[in-house]
């Protein structure tokens, strides 16, 4: 009706005109999109025409066909996109809610398959969500306005709960209390699939309530003017996460053109939930062609949150070469405002959190520092923070790294 308010005739015909001209497009070239957000975004809008335009019915049933196509395969089983990006699911809640509003408006029903897909989608993102309300940084996104989100899922009429279990899109979501620890628990998205895929296998990111503790850098598909591109690609690698790096490598390979190569194709995954917390096992296979090491992460998580336990192992790979002894660095980046204490035997440290609880780290082997870093905001500004670094050895007969977040105050 705004649009169209104008008593010009000729203006009126041109405006109709032209989203007709739109309509007849998509129409040809929905299927010619890439697969996931492009795709979705391409027959969504064929949805809308069909539903707005004057006799539109015929392309409304067409383009509901192609939407449900573009979501079954731009979509895991358990409601995360392929590309495995939180800005992308973000993007598509939000179109997929104005399209429910287009419904609304014209008084037509909601598909069923289009409101179950709907519902796993919004529950694959509040998997995701921390205390705070807003995402972790994985796969080159970053934590965007907590309101925003809010205001997307609650124009969806979704009301559904966290998916703790994303086997699929691949994240692990592990709570006790008010302590969030989210884990990376899956290979990186296939290189065609997302530009800004990184190399992020077994990170993890903590929060305690509406605080941050433990962060990954982020804000690789927020390249602009605060991240220009070579900082971009390095917020990729694996150094940029809160994981171990055997030998100063990535587990999956970034490609100079800035695609994913080789590295991580097999993640194996247990968990357990026990009457004392959850327990988290997974291992990948990103350094066995290269170096000969499989990285095994074990995680347990109290029931009140309190206690974050983990043990990061290094094993040969079988059928292959004795690998040698190699550097291996244990990182986990501290989000802003979190303060870091050495302790004197440089093997932990006490962590000051502003308006926050106080934590404690301890490391069972290495040496314990403390380095720069930096965190991207959702608005793509970096800010300088630290990240606790243990350095230790991967040993041709195996090695590990056990430690310890306690919350002390």
């Amino acid at each position: 009706p705004l649009i169209l308010s104008s008593n010009d005739l000729v203006y009126r015909s041109l405006v109709l005109n032209s989203i007709a001209r739109t309509a007849r497009h998509l129409d040809r070239g929905a299927d010619k999109a890439p697969l996931g957000l492009p795709r979705v975004i391409a027959w969504t809008g064929i949805v809308a025409a069909g539903l707005l335009l004057p006799g539109g019915d015929p392309r409304r049933i067409f383009g509901e066909a192609g939407l449900r196509r573009a979501l079954e395969t731009g979509f895991s089983s358990d409601g995360g996109i392929i590309s495995r990006s939180p800005l992308e699911q973000v993007e598509a809640i939000t179109l997929l809610a104005m399209l429910r509003a287009v419904y609304d408006v014209r008084r037509a029903d909601l598909p069923a398959w289009l409101a179950e897909t709907m519902e796993r989608i919004v529950a694959a993102l509040l998997g995701i969500l921390h205390g705070d309300g807003a995402p972790g940084s994985w796969q080159g996104g970053a934590p965007l306005d907590p309101a925003r989100i809010t205001a997307i899922v609650a124009a969806s009429g979704i009301r559904a709960r966290p998916l703790r279990q994303a086997r699929d899109w691949g994240y692990q979501r592990l709570s006790g209390g008010t302590t969030v620890v989210q884990v990376d628990a899956a290979p990186p998205p296939v290189a065609r699939l997302a530009s800004n895929g990184c190399a992020s296998t077994t990170a993890l990111e903590v929060s305690d309530g509406p605080v941050r503790l433990i962060v990954n850098c982020g804000g690789a598909g927020l390249e602009g003017a605060w991240i220009p591109r070579d900082l971009a690609q390095g917020l990729r690698t694996t150094a940029a996460h809160s994981t171990l790096v055997l030998d100063d490598c990535n587990s999956t390979a970034l490609m100079p053109d800035g695609t994913l190569g080789r590295g991580v194709t097999e993640v194996e995954l247990n968990r357990q939930e026990l009457d004392n917390g959850s327990r988290v096992d997974l291992s990948h296979d990103g350094y066995v062609r290269r170096i000969g090491y499989v990285h095994r992460r074990l995680l347990l998580v109290s029931g009140d949150g309190k206690e974050i336990r983990g043990e990061d192992m290094l094993t040969p790979a079988q059928r292959r070469r004795k690998p040698a002894k190699l550097p291996a660095v244990l990182r986990f980046h501290l989000a802003p405002g979190v303060e870091p204490t050495l302790t004197a035997d440089n093997q932990g440290a006490l962590l000051r959190i502003d308006m926050g609880a106080l934590w404690q780290f301890r490391t069972g082997t290495g040496i314990l520092t403390v380095e720069d870093s930096l965190w991207v905001d959702g608005d793509g500004r970096p800010h300088p923070t630290k990240q606790m670094v243990v350095t230790s050895e991967a040993l041709p007969g195996g090695s590990s790294i056990g430690w310890l977040f306690k919350r002390v105050g």
